[in-house]
C-alpha cells in the first residue's frame, strides 16, 4: 500500500512538470554539447549535470506556469492538477522553489561560470512568460527565447562561449517553437476545442527530430537522425500516461 501511495504522491507532480516532455530538453542540451565540442568521453559528467539543470529549469518553468494560470485553469483547464485537488497549492510552490534552486546549484558546478549567468537570463524569461503570457500574445517570443536559452546555457556552461552552429541549431528550435504555438492557438477554433489528431504532443515530439535533422546536418553522421527519431518517439510514449501540453 504504501508503494501505491508514494505513485499517487508523485504521479501528479510528474503532471505538473509536464515530465513527459523532458527528452526534448535532453536532445537540445545533447546537441548544444556536440556543436560546442563538448561531448566527449571526458566531458559526459558534465553534460549529464547540464541535462540535469535544464531538465529542473524546464520542470520549474512548467509548474510555475499553472500557479500563474491559477486562475484561469480553474474555470478553463481543471484538468489540471492543481485545480484539479491532485496536488496542493503549496506542494506545487515548494516544488517550483526547488527545481530553480537544483537548476541554479547545478550551473554553479559547470566547468564554466558563465552558465550561471545564462541560467539567470533563463529564469527571467520563463518568470516573464509564465507572469504575462495570458495578457500578452507577443510574449510566444519569449517562450521561443526561452528554448534558445537551452542551448546558450549548455555552451556557455561547458565551454564559456556559444558558437556559431549552436546559435543555429537553437535559432531552429526558436522558430519551431513560434510555429507550434500558432498551430496551438488555433486549435481553440477546432470543434470541441481539439484537433482530431494529436498534433501539438506530436510537434512537442519533434523537438528531438529538429535536433537529430541538425545534428546530421552538421556532422554527416546520420546515427543523430536516428536519436533524433528516438527522442520523439520515446517523448510520444510518455505522453501517454504525462500529459504534455
Amino acid at each position: 500500500m504504501s508503494t501505491l501511495s508514494s505513485i499517487g504522491r508523485v504521479g501528479p507532480l510528474l503532471a505538473l512538470c509536464r515530465v513527459s516532455n523532458l527528452p526534448t530538453v535532453w536532445s537540445n542540451v545533447l546537441t548544444a554539447a556536440v556543436l560546442a565540442g563538448a561531448a566527449s568521453p571526458a566531458s559526459g559528467a558534465a553534460v549529464v549535470l547540464l541535462a540535469l539543470a535544464l531538465s529542473a529549469f524546464y520542470c520549474g518553468g512548467m509548474a510555475l506556469n499553472d500557479l500563474c494560470d491559477l486562475g484561469y485553469d480553474s474555470v478553463h483547464q481543471r484538468y489540471r492538477p492543481i485545480p484539479a485537488g491532485r496536488i496542493t497549492l503549496a506542494r506545487a510552490q515548494t516544488a517550483t522553489v526547488a527545481l530553480f534552486a537544483l537548476a541554479l546549484g547545478c550551473l554553479l558546478l559547470a566547468p564554466h561560470r558563465e552558465g550561471l549567468a545564462g541560467g539567470a537570463a533563463l529564469f527571467a524569461v520563463i518568470a516573464f512568460y509564465d507572469r504575462f503570457h495570458k495578457r500578452f500574445a507577443s510574449t510566444v517570443f519569449a517562450m521561443a527565447a526561452a528554448r534558445v536559452l537551452v542551448y546558450v546555457v549548455t555552451a556557455l556552461a561547458l565551454e564559456g562561449a556559444v558558437a556559431g552552429p549552436v546559435w543555429f541549431a537553437g535559432a531552429v528550435q526558436g522558430v519551431w517553437v513560434l510555429l507550434l504555438t500558432f498551430v496551438a492557438r488555433r486549435e481553440n477554433r477546432a470543434p470541441g476545442g481539439r484537433y482530431a489528431w494529436p498534433v501539438i504532443p506530436w510537434m512537442l515530439a519533434a523537438i528531438a527530430l529538429c535536433d537529430g535533422i541538425v545534428l546530421t546536418a552538421f556532422t554527416a553522421q546520420p546515427a543523430w537522425l536516428l536519436a533524433g527519431v528516438g527522442g520523439a518517439l520515446l517523448t510520444r510514449v510518455a505522453q501517454r500516461y504525462v500529459r504534455g501540453d
